[in-house]
C-alpha cells in the first residue's frame, strides 16, 4: 500500500509542537505535488451519485491545534462526509452517556471484515463490535439524544458542525441517492434490533444515519474537525469546547484500532495516526497535541480508502514527525546540565 517514495522519506520525531509554519507549508505543498499524478484506485459507484466525482480532484489541508492552517489543491470542493461522520457521532454520544455505557452497547474491537459486513454481527452474537463499521455506527446513531428522529438528526448536525466550526449543510442529492441503495444498512439495522442492540425504530435510525453521511464538508473542514480532537476537544478556530478531553482520548483510541477498516493495522504500522476514511474520498488523520490532516481524493483502494489521501498522510506523518509512536532519544537531566556547563 505504501510505496518506496513514501517509506524512504526521512522520518523525523518531534515530541512537541509542529515545525515552523513555513516548513509545514512547504511540506504540505510537496505532498500534494508528489501525488497529484497518481491515478491508482477507482471512484466509488455503489452509491450512484458518488460515481460522478471527478477522479482528478485532490485537496489537502493541515490544521494545527493553534488554529494555523496550510492547504494545497482542491480544498474548496465540497463532498459528502460519509463514514468519517461515525467518529464524531461516536464522540457526541460518549459525551452524553459516558465511556462504559457506549462501550457495552457498541464495542471497540476491529471486525477484520468489510465495513458493511452482516456476517460480522452474526459471528459476534449480535455485537456491532465497533462504531466505525456500519453496524456499530447505526447502533451509535440510535443512541443520539432526542425525543424524536427529527431532534436526533438536528443534534447530530449541530454537533458535527461544532467540530467543523461552521454550520454544515445536508447534500440532498447524495442523501436521496443513498436512500435508494441502502437496503443492506436497513437489513443490518433490523438485525441489530433483533439482538437488542437498537432501541429506536430501525428504518428511522437508518434514515438519520444516511443523513449524517450526506453532510457536505471540505478537506479544510475535516482538518479543523480532526484538530478539535487533537486539541483535547477545543475547536482551534472558534475556541469552543466541543467535547471533553476524556472523550477525545476514547475516540482516538477507537480510530487507531478501527478507523481504516480491515486495513487499520497496516495504516497504524506505517503511518501511526488515528484516522477515519469515507467512500467519497475523504480522510481525517489526527496527531494528538499537534493537529490534523484533512484530505480529499475520490480514487479508492479495494477497502474504500482514498489512495492519494493515504499516500499524502504517510508522507506528512514521516516528514513532520506526526507518528504517535515516534520519539526523540531521551536525554537525561544530568546530561543536559553537563552540556550547559561545557558551553
Amino acid at each position: 500500500m505504501f510505496e518506496a517514495d513514501v517509506l524512504d522519506v526521512a522520518q523525523h520525531a518531534f515530541t512537541g509542537d509542529l515545525p515552523t509554519e513555513s516548513r509545514v507549508g512547504e511540506l504540505v505543498a510537496e505532498a500534494h505535488r508528489r501525488y497529484t499524478g497518481l491515478h491508482d484506485g477507482q471512484v466509488a459507484d455503489y452509491i450512484p451519485i458518488l460515481a460522478e466525482a471527478d477522479p482528478n480532484w485532490f485537496g489537502l489541508t493541515l490544521a494545527g491545534v493553534d488554529g494555523s492552517t496550510h492547504a494545497a489543491g482542491d480544498t474548496d470542493i465540497a463532498f459528502s462526509i460519509q463514514s468519517i461522520s461515525k467518529a464524531f457521532v461516536f464522540a457526541l454520544v460518549c459525551e452524553r452517556y459516558g465511556h462504559q455505557a457506549v462501550h457495552e452497547r457498541v464495542g471497540v474491537n476491529n471486525t477484520g471484515l468489510p465495513f458493511n459486513s452482516v456476517m460480522a454481527v452474526e459471528l459476534n452474537a449480535g455485537s456491532p463490535m465497533n462504531p466505525m463499521v456500519n453496524a456499530g455506527a447505526i447502533a451509535t446513531t440510535g443512541l443520539m439524544p432526542g425525543a424524536t428522529p427529527a431532534e436526533q438528526w438536528e443534534n447530530i448536525r449541530t454537533g458535527i458542525s461544532r467540530f467543523a466550526g461552521r454550520y454544515l449543510e445536508l447534500d440532498g442529492v447524495v442523501y436521496h441517492s443513498e436512500m435508494l441503495t441502502n437496503q443492506r444498512n436497513k437489513a443490518i439495522a433490523r438485525l441489530l434490533e433483533r439482538y437488542g442492540r437498537l432501541d429506536t425504530d430501525p428504518l428511522e435510525t437508518v434514515d438519520i444515519y444516511t443523513r449524517q453521511c450526506a453532510l457536505a464538508v471540505t478537506s479544510a473542514d475535516l482538518a479543523v474537525m480532526g484538530a478539535t480532537l487533537a486539541g483535547g476537544g477545543v475547536n482551534p478556530v472558534t475556541r469552543e469546547r466541543v467535547i471533553s478531553s476524556e472523550v477525545c482520548r476514547d475516540t482516538l483510541a477507537v480510530l487507531a484500532s478501527c478507523g481504516l477498516y480491515e486495513r487499520s493495522g497496516e495504516w497504524l504500522f506505517e503511518i501511526g495516526l488515528p484516522a477515519k476514511s469515507g467512500v467519497a474520498g475523504g480522510i481525517v488523520a489526527i496527531s494528538p497535541g499537534k493537529g490534523a490532516l484533512g484530505t480529499f481524493s475520490p480514487r479508492l483502494d479495494p477497502a474504500g480508502n482514498s489512495v492519494r489521501g493515504q499516500r499524502a498522510c504517510a508522507y506528512l506523518s514521516r516528514a513532520l514527525g506526526l507518528n504517535l509512536f515516534a520519539s526523540s532519544v531521551h536525554q537525561p537531566v544530568a546530561a543536559h546540565r553537563d552540556s550547559a556547563k561545557g558551553a
